[in-house]
């Protein structure tokens, strides 16, 4: 079993549930955070004192405060720590259901395991966390219906949420023609970028942009 766990997670009842499932795992040492700049702190001491960890768990929603801070979700932590841990194994343990964000967590950040925050969550996260310490790929918690097979939403690229979130915020084609300009987007012309949004409209069956809009957000993507 693991040796050296941090949970990343602000809500003290939770940190308790899941310190709890890694003491029962006899995990030998626990430690917990509450704000992500001190997990990433924490990850990096451990390196520096030749005592890393070997699993993170983390939530991604962490609630502002009066605290002024760098880090300020799981992903903006989990994508710190693979710059400076490459090998550190990570589960994310979130209420998030939305399937397009909890795929790019597996494809762009490496992450092990999730586990979405519910009713039978705490056995989920136990099997979660065996599963990868037996280096188990992709492990996914069993109220999550989507399957990693599923071809949707893999074609949707960074460009496409790109214009959808400029959708969303009310932009017409020349706004987000000149967005695309001045962020270096290409191709940014309006031809472009409208017959991107018609090919859109027929990957989502939207029969407009405010319906394409709201599709866009039932996924996760804006």
């Amino acid at each position: 079993m693991f040796k050296k766990v941090l949970v990343a997670e602000d809500l003290d009842s939770i940190s308790i549930a899941v310190i709890q499932v890694l003491e029962e795992l006899e995990v030998p040492t626990i430690h917990h955070v509450k704000y992500c700049d001190d997990g990433l702190l924490k990850i990096k001491k451990g390196l520096n004192d030749n005592e890393p960890y070997d699993l993170l768990i983390s939530d991604l929603s962490f609630k502002s405060d009066h605290r002024k801070t760098n880090l300020n979700s799981g992903e903006e932590l989990i994508a710190a720590v693979n710059e400076v841990q490459t090998d550190l194994k990570k589960i994310v343990f979130s209420i998030e259901d939305k399937s397009y964000r909890i795929k790019t967590l597996f494809n762009e950040l490496g992450i092990n395991a999730y586990v979405s925050k519910g009713r039978n969550s705490i056995n989920e996260l136990r099997n979660a966390i065996e599963g990868t310490f037996k280096n188990e790929e992709k492990i996914l918690s069993s109220d999550l219906s989507f399957s990693f097979n599923d071809k949707s939403l893999i074609e949707i690229e960074s460009y496409d949420i790109s214009i959808l979130k400029l959708l969303s915020q009310g932009h017409i084609l020349e706004s987000i023609s000149n967005e695309f300009k001045t962020l270096d987007i290409t191709p940014n012309g309006t031809s472009s970028i409208e017959k991107r949004i018609n090919k859109l409209k027929i990957y989502f069956k939207a029969n407009n942009n405010v319906h394409l809009i709201a599709i866009a957000k039932d996924f996760g993507l804006v």
